[in-house]
């Protein structure tokens, strides 16, 4: 049976399943011998479209030809072991699980013609990379012969893909490669591409930059070749492919036009940004829509990413109290600063003379310091990267060449003869950062400052200082002899390029798009041995920026989730992407097709988070309006309402009326950070179900302590006092002029107007159900009286000598509002009782799918210019 199965697969190399059953059939092969084979390839095929991870989505009748690699396949196996020199065998199972989906995904390469479009969505520097040069290996060992990499917009980039595809696929099995781009050049048209595409023991590797002239180029070669091209099943990859792919006038159809010319093709998008691909038209051929299948990339729990390093708010159906908080590992640079660190507009770019301000100087020396530390921990010299991004523009590059280098030429006096205030500082700072960023804590191992100070003059020295944009000529290089580099740069450095070893970021530029600015976030990634020593320095609003897009990108993975358990495909139903007051999903020329998403708020928990506290006097009158808000709704509440007795600090009014809540909806000002809770939307939903037949009344409750607890009170206007409740600030946002508490209810408050055992547990699924059950028309609003001026609890920690001592919360700061009282609210939503919940417009934006079934601040431009022509090119066309 082993030697059928072996035959069997050798006959579905060449041809679809359907065909090599009639193919059998012709040769008399035993009927139940053929069934035997169908119903273990049908096991084998649906064990890789089936994966649990990644989460995909695609077509509803597509082929399941696709069985795994063999024993005999000669790439996939090569790749396999020479990952095994760098990866432990979870990492690598977790490659092949998620490149075998993958190609499961594509069409087989047998089919007379195809040409399908997917997405791989990743996380920005977490192995997309590795994951499509696996798909490559796999895709050649079952038949795909022509290779395609689009890479980016820069020759860095380029050369990266092309010398990494270089060691991991072509050296490791030469005589099946031919590269028809090299490591110093890009696609030059060769003669005679007949003897290249009939010969079929040898696969075609192109790694060719998003670039008019050279797309013009491969377009006329592959036209030139059409009657060879049917027998070479092509595989392009689109690496960012959100950038120039999608709405550019140049690149979108010469893309379109390379594609066109392969009678059998498919077209896989890979980017950590897909909010331009998912906004696409899904109808029009060039669109880029991803209408065949779309894959959500897994990471480990050691990536770095938006949520881990930044924070996140609660999802739908999530305890806020699980949220991510986000490491304390974000600097703010204060806005007197940023205008020192960045031009004011684009036409200062020309005279503009960076400082060394006390945050950049501050970032400079924790790059030294931590640089240091790395090398003390591995006994080693890695590469180490310091990234300075403030602007687009090349001349701002350039200004930043003389201070710096003069700053590290004042260090390097003040390391040679020590200069005793100068390493006072140093210590000061290095104590400073390793107590908010405790190395134990992270499972890392504690260093001696002494150690490191001893290292610290010799990294100095060994220190470049590089300005890299197109016009330069002294680049980023990782591939000669590790150094520690502080590289200033903007467009070059922003998409796609490993910073190898980046440890310190410094970024101010000036961006209010998602995808833009996520992927400037060179940051995210993998640290090995020093997850404790990265620190990124910004203005406080970005870091904010940053917490949003980390709720934007977990919820978008739970969109493509959603369309797993609902069976749909991507043409049948789209992403929904979240929106922001002040920043745009993606550029304008590239969301012409989506529609703004209706959602709805039925068993949702809304909760304020955010609380202005500086200036103080528009803090303070933000807050007493809030106060006044929740007065009125308090005044009203014994007024129409049922008083029940609860806890003491605690008061509970049944049945208000709807039309209180509407009106204090309407008045008690949600900050804007907090996107799921505008009031206006939230009235009018609460209007639009009362309307239905729904949430006829409410329950208003007052969540405090009591009142013999704490020292301070608040009174209640039925003469009534409940303790203040302490919410204090993340740790991230100390010193903003915005706290973010993070989270606002305790784990039982949502059921504080329901029946519940007090000695059960409960979560967030099952007050839910309760409520469902004992109040399924009734919504509950919850109101806290805040102490401005909560700070920390006390934990104990344990010493060394095994003590048990106080010790400060390390993720949270004082909430240091004006004033004595800041009111937060939660609204609890029950589930509708009957039917489907009700929909309001809402701040989410989706592809328009309506065409499918008829009868159903001052940002920097993208520079297209890069597009058009190849003046960055260092790449020399070689000699005739």
């Amino acid at each position: 049976m082993e030697s059928a199965w072996n035959t069997y697969r050798n006959f579905l190399d060449n041809a679809p399943p359907h065909q090599v059953t009639q193919d059998l059939r012709n040769l008399f092969v035993p009927d139940d011998l053929i069934n035997e084979l169908i119903r273990r390839h049908d096991i084998e095929s649906t064990k890789f479209v089936s994966l649990k991870e990644p989460l995909s989505v695609g077509r509803e009748n597509a082929v399941k030809w696709y069985a795994g690699p063999r024993s005999d396949d000669k790439n996939w196996p090569a790749y396999r072991s020479h990952l095994q020199k760098s990866l432990d065998n979870d990492a690598i199972k977790k490659i092949n699980d998620a490149s075998d989906k993958v190609v499961a995904m594509l069409d087989h390469p047998a089919t007379a013609k195809f040409n399908s479009r997917g997405l791989v969505v990743g996380h920005v520097q977490s192995g997309k990379t590795s994951n499509f040069t696996a798909v490559i290996a796999k895709a050649a060992d079952r038949g795909y012969r022509m290779f395609i990499v689009l890479s980016g917009v820069h020759n860095a980039l380029r050369r990266q893909t092309q010398a990494r595809l270089i060691r991991d696929i072509v050296n490791l099995n030469p005589p099946l490669w031919h590269q028809i781009t090299k490591l110093e050049h890009d696609f030059m048209p060769l003669p005679n591409p007949a003897a290249l595409l009939t010969a079929k023991d040898q696969h075609l590797l192109l790694v060719v930059k998003k670039n008019a002239v050279v797309l013009r180029k491969l377009k006329k070669w592959l036209r030139s070749a059409q009657a060879h091209l049917h027998n070479c099943p092509a595989l392009l990859i689109d690496d960012e492919a959100d950038q120039a792919t999608i709405a550019t006038q140049s690149i979108n159809p010469l893309i379109n036009g390379v594609i066109n010319s392969l009678p059998r093709v498919c077209y896989v998008g890979y980017t950590a940004t897909p909010f331009a691909n998912l906004l696409a038209d899904p109808v029009k051929d060039d669109s880029f829509y991803p209408r065949d299948f779309i894959l959500s990339l897994p990471r480990s729990e050691d990536y770095q990413g938006p949520e881990k390093l930044f924070g996140r708010a609660a999802l739908d159906g999530e305890d806020p109290a699980t949220a991510p908080g986000g490491l304390d590992m974000i600097r703010n640079i204060p806005d007197d600063e940023v205008v020192e660190l960045r031009p004011a507009s684009r036409g200062d770019a020309a005279s503009f003379e960076p400082a060394i301000t006390p945050s950049l100087r501050r970032a400079v020396l924790w790059f030294w310091l931590a640089t240091a530390a790395r090398r003390v921990r591995s006994g080693k010299t890695d590469h180490s990267s310091m990234l300075i991004h403030a602007h687009s523009d090349t001349r701002v590059h350039d200004s930043y060449g003389p201070p710096l280098h003069r700053f590290r030429r004042e260090v390097l006096a003040d390391l040679a003869e020590p200069d005793s205030r100068f390493l006072a500082e140093m210590r000061d700072l290095w104590a400073a950062e390793s107590e908010r960023v405790r190395a134990v804590e992270m499972g890392e191992k504690p260093l001696v400052i002494d150690d490191v100070l001893d290292v610290v003059l010799d990294v100095v020295d060994a220190t470049k200082i590089i300005m890299d944009h197109y016009r330069s000529t002294d680049r980023l290089d990782y591939e000669s002899e590790p150094k520690p580099v502080i590289a200033v740069g903007g467009n070059t450095l922003s998409r796609g390029l490993t910073l190898e070893g980046l440890v310190v970021s410094v970024f101010v530029r000036s961006s209010d798009v998602y995808d833009t600015l996520l992927q400037m976030g060179r940051w995210f990634g993998y640290r090995p041995g020093y997850t404790d020593l990265p620190r990124i320095y910004m203005p406080a609003e970005m870091r904010r920026w940053f917490a949003h897009l980390a709720t934007v990108e977990a919820e978008m993975r739970i969109e493509i989730d959603r369309l797993l358990e609902e069976h749909k495909t991507p043409m049948e139903l789209a992403v929904r992407i979240r929106c922001h007051p002040k920043m745009r999903v993606t550029a304008p020329s590239k969301e012409k097709a989506a529609v703004r998403a209706a959602a709805a708020y039925g068993g949702a928990l809304v909760e304020s988070r955010y609380f202005p506290t500086v200036p103080a006097e528009t803090a303070k009158s933000w807050l007493d309006e809030n106060s006044k808000a929740v007065q009125a709704l308090l005044s009203a509440s014994v007024e129409h309402g049922r008083y029940v007795r609860v806890d003491d600090g605690k008061s509970l009014w049944r049945e208000v009326p709807t039309e209180e809540i509407v009106a204090f909806v309407d008045t008690y000002r949600f900050h804007a950070m907090s996107t799921d809770a505008p009031g206006k939307l939230m009235s009018a939903y609460i209007r639009k179900r009362r309307d239905n037949g729904g949430l006829y009344s409410w329950n208003v409750a007052v969540v405090g302590n009591r009142p013999r607890d704490v020292g301070k009170t608040v009174n209640l206007p039925d003469g009534r006092k409940v303790g203040l409740v302490m919410r204090t600030r993340t740790a991230a946002s100390r010193g903003d002029d915005i706290a973010d508490i993070r989270t606002l209810t305790g784990p039982r408050d949502e059921g504080l107007d329901l029946a519940l055992d007090p000695n059960e547990s409960v979560n967030r699924t099952k007050l839910k159900r309760e409520r469902s059950k004992q109040q399924p028309e009734r919504g509950l609003v919850l109101l806290y009286p805040i102490d401005a001026k909560s700070t920390p609890a006390p934990v104990q920690q344990r010493t060394a000598e095994g003590v048990s001592k106080p010790a400060r919360q390390q993720d949270r700061a004082p909430l240091a509002a004006p004033g004595e009282v800041v009111w937060g609210v939660a609204l609890v939503f029950p589930d509708p009782s009957k039917g489907q919940d009700v929909l309001v417009e809402y701040d989410y934006v989706a592809a328009d799918l309506s065409k499918v079934f008829p009868t159903a601040t001052d940002e920097e431009p993208e520079d297209v210019s890069v597009f058009e022509q190849d003046l960055d090119s260092v790449e020399a066309e070689p000699a005739p």
